[in-house]
């Protein structure tokens, strides 16, 4: 094997790396971003977690990137670590779909429909054809569908090419003794794990493995340690996700490694002590493509099926293994139980979380709306951190106020109670509608879609009467000012006249091909979540209106019936507010 030969090997390494990375982006874009809400919701037991992860990774073809988008999942707090230990198991299983794949290599070439199923034909006839889509439309799913083409073509180029640069590897005897040597498990886990870790994708570095089995040297006795340390060398993209993440993302790399750490440690007393013992019949039989990618699967499902009734145990060994830190959690510090035995004073502190809350929620919504227009990756981070806290806040405060009301209480006492209970639900949900609109200014930057200048221009009127409520309703809690409150509800019916004005827009737009599927569902999506946060404002702010009213008036008695009078023209003030917020944020001539 001369420099040639090396070179021609790098080459078709990359271009195996870059078709795989092609093909997953396609997917993704395919899927509209939908795998990540497909984690997020479809974990709710172990075994939905399992099948979803073994989905998603077979989809994306990568047990990391599954691994990854879970940390980030548990790192913002929509997911727990218990459920996560699911869907890392699943990927592990996923991730062998693409050796089952790259098997087509080993098909007999008497067929003719079989053969063209080969690599060295299959290869070239779909990039070809993925090439011809991807060039040929601007956008749109005939493009995607071309760079997915484009990308398994270029998959199995690359592992084609592989196989002919190692070809001359053959006829050597030192590389023939140096996999003689690979039979050695500690030597073999090692290098498995090396080259993994090295080019972060057990997919490829089996992709290698199967491309060696030409030359007749890889058997069970060397490829066995050698797929046991691919498994452990992956782990390594997740480990580095998880720097700078909070203690939970952390835990759920942990989980990975040690999955993966354990299911070697049993299989390797096991196969090593039985072959031992009596001698197993397959141990030096040469393994071929499809027996590589049989003994990938098995290895994965077995650890799985293994560890699967121990999902419990693996993380209550990361919990001991990163403890918490101990640190007084600020929130439980303000609501005191101790303050419990003083209504009055309980209550203050409660309001002080209220508002605290509501500062989050709102620094969220800025930050959301700051992503739409220029995009940064720690912006993001910090907002999911804020949401965790929000989260955190939502939980301790809602029992607080529960164990509060259990106690003996005034009649306005207890009113407050209620109101500051659907008070932290509104602030709560207004977080969450600020990362569905943070998810929004994601998928346009990784779709690369941009709004019209005119798109641009009306989404900024109905973010700017959105944020002047926040404002108000913040500041109304910080005073307690029933005026200040009073503000918010003529913004909220502004924000809906907007919204639906917008709408209508959108779908002129839309019939005159002004605007594109993918960027019209952006659109919609963000004025959905912007009425929302306008809802949970008005929602909000009449709290501040019915704790300070005098009993018997209309918002005490009931607080619907008031706000539907004020809608239908029952405040000559209101009518005012209104008409200065609609002129205020007028929205740009069409």
């Amino acid at each position: 094997m001369n420099i040639r030969d090396v070179i021609t090997l790098l080459g078709a390494l990359a271009t195996f790396l870059f078709g795989m990375s092609t093909m997953t982006s396609g997917l993704e874009k395919l899927t509209s971003g939908k795998l990540a809400s497909l984690l997020e919701k479809l974990t709710d037991n172990i075994f939905k977690g399992v099948l979803l992860g073994a989905v998603v990774a077979g989809m994306v073809h990568s047990s990391a990137a599954t691994t990854v988008m879970c940390i980030g999942f548990v790192n913002a707090g929509i997911l727990k670590l218990r459920q996560a230990v699911g869907v890392i198991m699943g990927a592990n299983i996923g991730t062998t779909i693409t050796a089952q794949i790259l098997r087509l290599g080993g098909l007999s070439d008497s067929n003719l429909v079989l053969a063209m199923l080969k690599p060295e034909m299959l290869g070239p006839m779909a990039a070809f054809a993925g090439i011809l889509l991807f060039s040929f439309f601007n956008g749109g799913r005939k493009k995607t569908i071309g760079q997915i083409l484009l990308g398994l073509g270029l998959l199995f180029i690359g592992i084609k090419s592989m196989e002919n640069a190692l070809a001359p590897l053959t006829q050597l005897e030192a590389f023939q003794q140096l996999f003689v040597r690979f039979s050695n498990p500690i030597l073999g886990i090692a290098v498995g794990a090396a080259i993994t870790a090295l080019i972060q994708s057990s997919t490829a570095s089996v992709a290698i493995l199967q491309a060696m089995s030409v030359s007749g040297v890889v058997t069970f006795a060397t490829a066995m340690p050698i797929i046991m340390g691919q498994n452990i060398g992956t782990c390594i993209t997740a480990i580095l996700s998880s720097i700078g993440a909070n203690r939970n993302a952390k835990r759920t790399a942990a989980i990975h490694l040690y999955f993966n750490i354990i299911g070697t440690l049993f299989f390797l007393v096991v196969l090593y002590g039985l072959n031992a013992a009596v001698g197993l019949p397959f141990w030096n039989k040469t393994m071929n493509y499809g027996s590589i990618a049989d003994l990938h699967s098995f290895f994965n499902i077995a650890c799985t099926a293994l560890l699967l009734p121990f999902n419990r145990v693996l993380v209550k060994l990361v919990e001991l293994t990163i403890p918490d830190s101990g640190a007084a959690d600020p929130v439980a510090t303000v609501l005191d139980p101790r303050f419990l035995a003083t209504p009055s004073v309980a209550l203050e502190r409660a309001r002080t979380v209220v508002i605290q809350m509501g500062s989050l929620a709102r620094e969220n919504y800025h930050t959301a709306v700051e992503l739409l227009s220029k995009y940064d990756a720690k912006l993001l981070e910090e907002l999911n951190q804020r949401e965790e806290a929000l989260d955190h806040m939502e939980v301790t405060l809602d029992q607080y106020l529960v164990q509060l009301s259990r106690h003996s209480l005034t009649g306005r006492d207890s009113d407050l109670v209620s109101d500051l209970l659907h008070a932290l639900s509104d602030f709560e949900r207004i977080g969450d509608y600020a990362v569905n609109l943070s998810e929004s200014a994601t998928a346009l930057h990784e779709q690369e879609l941009t709004f019209s200048p005119v798109a641009q221009e009306e989404l900024g009127a109905v973010c700017g009467a959105v944020s002047e409520a926040l404002d108000w309703v913040i500041q109304a809690y910080r005073s307690q000012d029933s005026y200040e409150a009073f503000r918010v509800e003529p913004l909220e019916e502004v924000v809906d006249l907007i919204t639906a004005a917008l709408r209508e827009r959108h779908v002129e737009r839309l019939k005159s091909g002004e605007c594109t599927v993918e960027l019209g569902t952006q659109f919609l999506e963000l004025l959905i979540n912007l009425e929302r946060i306008s809802d949970h404002c008005s929602n909000a702010a009449v709290r501040i209106i019915h704790q300070n009213a005098e009993n018997g008036s209309l918002v005490r008695e009931d607080i619907h019936s008031y706000l539907s009078q004020m809608h239908q023209g029952g405040s000559e003030e209101f009518d005012l507010l209104f008409r200065e917020a609609k002129e205020k944020y007028a929205l740009p001539a069409v």
